[in-house]
């Protein structure tokens, strides 16, 4: 059996291979290399980046059977994360790798300024004894802005309460009581940017947060002030900082991310690099070994899940997130389920709702609906349908879906039914279970017909008036043909005095057989539906 294929586009620690285990063709490729990257994705099902390799539209559609990019890192400016989707490409990055690194290196920076370590150090080395020119600051009772409370701002928070400082913050998506407990006054960013000796910026990078902090806003900071970005480069305008600096609007900044990377010549990164009062480091906010190797294994365990079919809780282009153990046996069904829908449905899908009821009810299943899109789209698609683009295909089509979740299951411990309105007016349902200790995925009703047959691969669902006789019929002309049936059950006639049959067979049957067992039992509905493997 042939391995899949996995690309270590860049240097990643040892434990990362060890992570993926032995199950994979494992690669290496010089991600920067365009030519050479663009023709290793040819096979590849999974790639594992860090900042350096490009993944743009280009390259993934370069690689058809790519199922998996894996940023080894926070950070995703190389990845075309919307052409990812459209291709049905998950993109899974290690979002907690490097906050610890991040936190510890925003304190070595705000040390540094305070102390003038690294200019001290220069001077130093340069043969010169200068004690006076280097007078710094204590921390203690100075008051630190931290702009961003999220993972990184608040162990920021932790770690500065050891230094007897007064901690301020800015985030509009924080809540007085979770600044309570970080024991963070939460102000107005102009009221922080003016109380403050030490800024600190952690924000996520967006249209809104880019130059968020700007000429005005560095204004209103004290001329003894200092501020530190080891966020994202952009956050603040590299441009007004340079003139703050220089015109001494406040006393000295750390940076350790540009908008530029590296700082491109001439440009207002670069001239901040030869500034006295800037203290700059080359992206270093996951650079240690302990982030490095954090990273690593936790991409190499996304691109398993991945690559095993399921849903990874750190990709960011997949809403699923982190599936509970009772959920979990149910996404094939669902799936399943999808794709028995499809098989039997005779027009268009225009709105479909999920229905998930009995013990269920009770955890979160919001995967079932990327479960129930991905079957049912499996078999009408030329794209390869993934979680990641099956809620795409939807909307292309302009298909509304519901999540419905109700305890009430009468008949059966979980019961998750797909009931979908079609284009001609009609509406189809289907449901489905576990059966048994062994939880055997299951159909147990189609359009109101109750049966209880377990998934195959190959199934024919016949309708047709009920009359003695007809199963006979049918089960030879199958016979006649070599076909065997594997399974069989008859639901009770509904109201019309109509049966349906599902019977499971070994193998495809041909058109020819189906038209001739079609005709020989009157049938007004007659569908073969094969479940790809899930």
């Amino acid at each position: 059996m042939t391995k899949p294929v996995v690309l270590i586009a860049e240097q990643l620690s040892p434990a990362t291979i060890d992570a993926l285990g032995p199950d994979f063709d494992i690669r290496a490729v010089d991600g920067t290399d365009r030519g050479v990257l663009l023709a290793e994705l040819a096979d590849a099902d999974a790639v594992l980046i860090r900042s350096a390799t490009k993944m743009d539209a280009e390259a993934i559609a370069a690689a058809p059977s790519l199922k998996v990019i894996a940023r080894a890192g926070v950070g995703l400016d190389n990845v075309d994360i919307k052409s990812a989707t459209a291709a049905g490409v998950m993109v899974v990055n290690a979002p907690t790798s490097n906050i610890i690194s991040a936190a510890e290196l925003t304190i070595a920076h705000i040390l540094g300024l305070a102390r003038h370590v690294p200019a001290a150090d220069a001077s130093l080395t340069r043969g010169e004894w200068k004690r006076s020119a280097f007078t710094g600051m204590e921390l203690y009772e100075k008051t630190v802005g931290i702009v961003g409370l999220g993972r990184i701002g608040s162990l920021i928070t932790e770690r500065l309460r050891g230094f007897g400082v007064r901690v301020i913050g800015y985030d509009p998506y924080v809540t007085p009581a979770r600044a309570q407990q970080l024991q963070v006054e939460l102000l107005p960013l102009d009221e922080l940017l003016r109380q403050s000796d030490f800024v600190t910026v952690h924000m996520p990078k967006t249209p809104e947060t880019t130059g968020m902090i700007s000429t005005e806003q560095l204004a209103l900071m004290k001329p003894t002030a200092y501020i530190v970005n080891v966020a994202r480069g952009g956050l603040i305008d590299e441009e007004a900082l340079h003139t703050a600096l220089t015109d001494g609007v406040i006393a000295g900044a750390a940076l350790d991310v540009f908008t530029s990377e590296p700082p491109a010549e001439g440009g207002p990164a670069q001239r901040l690099l030869s500034l006295p009062n800037a203290i700059v480091t080359p992206h270093l906010g996951a650079s240690t070994f302990e982030a490095q190797e954090k990273a690593g294994i936790s991409v190499a365990r996304s691109v398993k899940l991945a690559l095993e079919g399921d849903l990874v809780p750190d990709a960011v282009n997949v809403a699923g997130g982190v599936i509970d153990p009772f959920v979990r046996p149910g996404i094939a069904l669902v799936e399943m389920l999808g794709q028995l829908f499809t098989g039997l449905s005779e027009a268009a899908l225009t709105s479909l709702d999920i229905e998930v009821r009995g013990e269920l009810a009770g955890y979160d299943v919001s995967v079932y609906r990327l479960a129930a899109l991905k079957g049912i789209f499996t078999n009408i698609v030329s794209e390869n349908v993934s979680y990641v683009n099956a809620p795409l295909f939807a909307e292309q089509r302009g298909i509304e879906t519901r999540l419905i979740v109700e305890p009430d299951s009468p008949l059966y411990r979980n019961l998750t039914v797909l009931r979908g309105s079609l284009a001609d007016g009609t509406v189809l349902t289907v449901a489905g279970t576990l059966a048994g200790t062994r939880m055997v995925p299951k159909v147990v009703e189609v359009n109101g017909y109750e049966i209880e047959v377990p998934f195959e691969r190959y199934h024919l669902a016949i309708r047709y008036a009920d009359r003695p006789g007809l199963v006979a019929i049918y089960a030879r002309l199958l016979g006649d043909a070599g076909i065997n049936i594997v399974g069989l059950q008859v639901a009770h006639p509904d109201a019309g005095g109509y049966a349906l049959s599902v019977l499971t067979v070994d193998s495809p049957v041909s058109d020819e057989i189906v038209e001739e067992m079609r005709a020989a039992v009157g049938a007004d509905f007659l569908r073969q539906i094969e479940i790809v493997e899930v």
